[in-house]
């Protein structure tokens, strides 16, 4: 692994991190939006993480001919899905946006999981900057002993 690289995996991780944490937010911000541009209720967002792929990359097709461990690219972001679980229904039959029953169709967000999984991205972008900060101080390490 280069000098670099561990850089590298912590940063890609908290980018990943960061952007969950902003679909989370805008899960949050949305957990009372009954009507959206495509006109039903707002839908809860998801995101999928994935590895990033250095399969094809000069150095790990050189390291795996050497018979050396393929290089760990980080994490990235492949895609936001939206969850396709059933709308919560409540009976408020004086909400504009109710049925002929009274009852108003509301987005498929739970403040409590939402809550949970913001404290997750959260500690897991700490981890990524305490990982990242051990890099860097092992790098400053080296070069005082190289001073020497």
């Amino acid at each position: 692994m280069s000098v670099f690289q561990g850089m590298n995996i912590s940063a890609t991780g908290m980018t990943a991190q960061r952007l969950r944490m902003d679909t989370i937010s805008q899960n949050l911000a949305n957990i009372n939006t009954t009507r959206t541009d495509s006109g039903g209720p707002y839908r809860r967002k998801i995101t999928i993480f994935e590895e990033i792929s250095q399969k094809n990359s000069f150095s790990n097709i050189l390291n795996q001919y050497l018979g050396e461990q393929s290089k760990v690219g980080g994490v990235k972001v492949s895609k936001i899905t939206e969850d396709k679980s059933d709308f919560i229904t409540v009976y408020d039959p004086t909400h504009p946006d109710a049925n002929k029953e009274g009852y108003v169709l509301m987005p498929n967000v739970n403040s409590l999981e939402e809550m949970t999984n913001l404290i997750s991205a959260n500690r897991t972008y700490e981890a990524n900057v305490t990982a990242l900060n051990s890099n860097k101080a092992m790098i400053v390490k080296a070069l005082e002993i190289g001073r020497q």
